[in-house]
């Protein structure tokens, strides 16, 4: 077991109940964040979903409208005629063919891919390097569409991907510890919504078991599963 510093347990020992509603969850969020920088806030979700059959993966998209305060370094994958208007949108690299020939030499210094579904073919030479890193561009996700630019910019103003990993979790940034305690709250139920709303129908039993919310080096805070299904 990790031994854990004097902060850390300070902060712990704040963590007095089984479980809190959100509200609650977002004020001890603030005051158990340990870190000297400014941390980002995470939700973590374990499902009843069964990771390896299909029809019960969980993946899609929102908006949070106070954003997650990360900066997302875009990279769009387009025709030649479409690299001026991604790059005013917000993208560090936009291209074609001299792109793919870069990330096959190695660069992968981003956080997210968008391609026109007219590139997706010529993505093949760096399939394996993007899939690997988890940034291979989806139409699940809405990074593979026929308006680039438009995803960028939506992109780098808060839009968020959120997807089961293959124990069946799902973990996501949503927002900063400097952020107001009520901004954090609606970007909170706005992506709990959208993952509640992303339950598969394939699924006949619990979909979500347990919620935590933690920052970075910050203890996790249970939240009662229950308030999930009023949002």
């Amino acid at each position: 077991m990790p031994k854990h510093g004097k902060k850390y347990l300070e902060a712990r020992a704040k963590v007095k109940k089984a479980s809190y509603t959100l509200s609650e969850a977002i004020a001890l969020l603030k005051e158990t964040a340990t870190a000297k920088f400014d941390s980002s806030c995470e939700l973590h979700l374990t499902t009843g979903i069964d990771p390896k059959q299909a029809d019960q993966a969980v993946r899609s998209t929102i908006s949070l409208p106070h954003g997650t305060g990360k900066e997302l370094r875009v990279v769009a994958f387009v025709s030649d005629d479409e690299v001026k208007a991604c790059q005013d949108a917000g993208a560090v690299e936009a291209g074609s063919e001299a792109l793919i020939e870069k990330v096959a030499k190695g660069y992968t210094d981003f956080d997210v891919a968008v391609a026109t579904p007219a590139l997706m073919p010529k993505l093949g030479k760096i399939a394996k390097t993007l899939g690997q890193k988890g940034l291979m561009p989806s139409p699940k996700s809405g990074t593979v569409t026929t308006e680039p630019a438009k995803a960028v910019k939506e992109l780098k103003s808060g839009k968020v991907e959120f997807r089961n990993d293959k124990q069946g979790g799902i973990k996501n940034i949503f927002g900063k510890v400097s952020f107001k305690e009520a901004d954090l709250e609606e970007n909170l139920r706005t992506l709990l919504k959208a993952i509640m709303a992303a339950k598969p129908s394939a699924l006949k039993g619990t979909f979500v078991k347990t919620v935590y919310l933690t920052t970075t080096m910050g203890p996790s805070i249970p939240v009662g599963v229950q308030e999930l299904n009023a949002l």
